[in-house]
């Protein structure tokens, strides 16, 4: 599988305009559009995807818990069928700007807590794939986790993602944060490289933790995003086009 660099865009609301979305799309190659239940709206969904379509990026779903106030990053407690209608009903909205643009939907990302909770909680990651079932696209997650094992086990293709601007407990888990720091692009270039050529990255604590990067993210509301997203471009090139071969 080729590396690719994923994102997470469309997340302004109304007035209030998340990330330079314009800036990154030419630096990545899948966008993970948001379906209005953590951030963005009818219209600026519609802009996201004509966006991508300029850009000739691939476009999934980013779907979240009904969380908009909490930026979808808040744990919450739903059953696995009402988290399934909800999934559907965010993903089949994206889908619709995306059939008016004759583009298909590339996959599922699940957002935020929604994304973690699917990693430990096994009616989360079957109502994921119950959303999957319906569109029949892959779906993002990480390996060793529920995510590899219960989405390949309902047979989905899976994606296995690594984040160049966030960091890995010592189980391979990720450090998420309400809100995303900095991070030094020397520092991130170098664990990408590694991520990549072994498959591995260093845990907050020292240790050595394996991860895959079939798809390597960054956040489009990571401060300094853009050079973030130049940085990591550059960096993966090679391995891009030598997968490509």
């Amino acid at each position: 599988m080729a590396v690719e660099i994923n994102c997470d865009m469309g997340e302004s609301f109304g007035l209030w305009k998340m990330a330079d979305d314009e800036a990154l799309m030419p630096l990545i190659t899948v966008a993970n559009i948001a379906c209005g239940f953590h951030a963005s709206d009818f219209n600026h969904m519609h802009d996201t995807v004509k966006l991508a379509k300029k850009y000739g990026v691939r476009a999934g779903a980013h779907p979240s818990l009904p969380d908009l106030q909490g930026f979808g990053r808040r744990p919450m407690q739903m059953e696995r069928e009402e988290l399934a209608n909800c999934l559907i009903y965010q993903v089949g909205a994206l889908k619709g700007f995306l059939d008016a643009q004759d583009m298909p939907l590339s996959h599922i990302k699940p957002h935020g807590a929604l994304f973690e909770m699917a990693a430990n909680q096994e009616h989360i990651a079957h109502a994921i794939a119950d959303c999957a079932d319906v569109f029949k696209v892959p779906l993002y997650g990480q390996i060793n986790c529920l995510h590899e094992e219960i989405y390949q086990a309902r047979g989905h293709e899976f994606v296995s993602e690594y984040y160049a601007d966030l960091f890995y407990g010592d189980k391979g888990e990720l450090i998420a944060t309400r809100k995303h720091d900095a991070i030094d692009e020397k520092d991130a270039v170098e664990r990408l490289i590694r991520a990549i050529e072994e498959g591995k990255t260093k845990s907050v604590n020292g240790n050595d933790v394996e991860i895959r990067a079939d798809s390597v993210c960054v956040h489009s509301d990571t401060p300094g995003a853009v050079a973030l997203a130049k940085a990591v471009h550059e960096a993966a090139q090679p391995y891009m086009a030598q997968a490509a071969e």
